[in-house]
């Protein structure tokens, strides 16, 4: 079986991180017949490409290798605000119109983008960067709530430990999950995370000074109380219409949809900095039931209480008595 040709691109500002997953998951060695041959390319008539850490890179191969490669991966762009070089947007045009796969890592998408060839497509992105790239390619569906998204022939991660999972993703296209699994095992990942970015992003409400304000602060101190709107209008000294609305105009939201947030918020600080029980956790938080909590969790973040936990709270083994 002849080898999978990868080419992964290099250029001045490219990110280390993500040059460096692309070419430790395809350059796997003892993988078998057919593996990747992989070749990072760049303009060579430039020499050393620096990047975004300062290290300086030597191309193995020049822009050309993106003329017989089945793939070619992108890795981080680091300024989202600059046009990338004309060459490598030409050359990147050119190989989608021959067939090849073009995959992003995390701020690579810009690079793609102003190639024109996400128009109207799907493109995952960093959370961070959602808004930006909305801005500057409006003509793109900006995914900032995935991991990744595969449309066939294009594919994008969003942050930089997402170009991990798409790369095996990668690889389980190509080989099949037993070699997609064999390369998470050797490298000490998961084969597939569960949930998306929305379990890694801060929620951030604006301040409100002003009579509501002190409602915002009583409620995030008696989460686990009863949170009717009526006898939170009753509280405020209003109607219940009034009262929606007052929220709305202080908030932006439903009071309902607000303090959901708050005790989810509530919940993934208490499991990640405390030991109580899941029971415990929903109770403290409000939620009432476990299944109340994991049902929130499943909605919000795609994720469940225990996952969550285990993805956030670092567990230490108990000290051994010695003798």
């Amino acid at each position: 079986m002849n080898s999978r040709k990868i080419a992964i691109l290099t250029y001045d500002g490219v990110n280390t991180f993500e040059l460096g997953i692309a070419m430790e998951v395809f350059g796997l060695p003892n993988m078998g017949p057919g593996w990747y041959d992989v070749a990072v390319c760049g303009d060579r008539k430039r020499g050393m490409t620096s990047s975004s850490c300062s290290v300086q890179i030597k191309a193995s191969r020049g822009l050309d290798a993106l003329n017989d490669a089945e793939t070619v991966i992108v890795p981080g762009w680091q300024d989202i605000d600059a046009l990338p070089p004309r060459n490598i947007l030409q050359r990147l045009r050119a190989a989608h119109a021959r067939g090849t796969r073009i995959a992003t890592i995390c701020a690579g998408v810009f690079v793609l983008a102003a190639t024109g060839l996400l128009s109207g497509r799907r493109a995952a992105v960093h959370w961070a960067q959602a808004e930006a790239l909305k801005r500057k390619y409006p003509d793109i569906e900006v995914d900032s709530s995935v991991l990744y998204v595969d449309d066939g022939d294009i594919l994008s991660s969003a942050g930089r430990a997402a170009g991990l999972d798409l790369c095996i993703h990668i690889v389980e296209r190509d080989f099949g999950t037993r070699a997609a699994n064999d390369v998470a095992r050797r490298l000490v990942v998961p084969a597939h995370r569960e949930g998306g970015q929305a379990q890694y992003i801060p929620r951030r409400t604006r301040p409100v000074r002003n009579a509501m304000g002190d409602l915002l602060v009583w409620i995030k101190q008696n989460l686990e109380e009863d949170l009717a709107i009526d006898r939170l209008a009753e509280r405020a000294r209003m109607s219940r219409r009034t009262f929606i609305r007052r929220f709305m105009d202080a908030t932006g939201t439903m009071p309902g949809e607000w303090i959901t947030l708050e005790r989810m918020n509530h919940a993934k600080m208490l499991l990640e900095d405390t030991r109580a029980s899941i029971e415990q956790v929903a109770e403290m938080s409000g939620f009432g039931s476990v299944d109340t909590l994991r049902h929130h969790f499943r909605a919000h973040l795609a994720t469940n209480p225990t996952r969550y936990r285990a993805c956030f709270q670092k567990t230490f083994p108990e000290k051994r008595r010695s003798y």
